[in-house]
């Protein structure tokens, strides 16, 4: 007596065509969304305007400091008092000497908040500060 089937083992193998789709899927939506992560911006935060105020070249590794109209300062989606700003921007300096700042100010802040950070980085001896603005509306011509 012969138990065995007479048929082939067809075992399943493992499917790649549909695992090849998934990773480049993911891979497209990590792609298309990491501009997004690279550009911190505090979204409560409206920019002054400028005349020539543009969209900048970024710089690999560029520090953007945030400060609300109440003075407080955001770095990293983090709330920092002036010891704590003052530390990290140490050791920022300690790794990455000329590491480039971008200090993002609400129109609203008074200009004592944008002093203080300016005068932490001078004591952090960050001398690569830079200033957002945002383009100006262009007004309607008069008819």
């Amino acid at each position: 007596m012969n138990f065995r089937s007479r048929q082939a083992d067809a075992r399943a193998g493992f499917p790649m065509a549909p695992m090849i789709d998934v990773v480049f899927i993911l891979l497209s939506f990590f792609i298309a969304t990491q501009i997004y992560a690279r550009w911190e911006k505090e979204i409560d935060i409206q920019l002054p305007t400028a005349e020539t105020g543009r969209a900048p070249t970024r710089l690999p590794g560029e520090i953007i400091v945030n400060v609300l109209p109440d003075g407080a300062v955001v770095v990293n989606r983090q709330t920092h008092d002036a010891a704590g700003l003052l530390r990290l921007m140490n050791r920022l300096v300690e790794a990455f000497p000329g590491q480039p700042v971008i200090i993002r100010a609400d129109r609203r802040t008074a200009y004592e908040h944008i002093v203080n950070v300016l005068d932490l980085c001078r004591q952090a001896d960050i001398w690569n500060i830079s200033f957002a603005t945002d383009a100006a509306d262009p007004t309607p011509a008069d008819s």
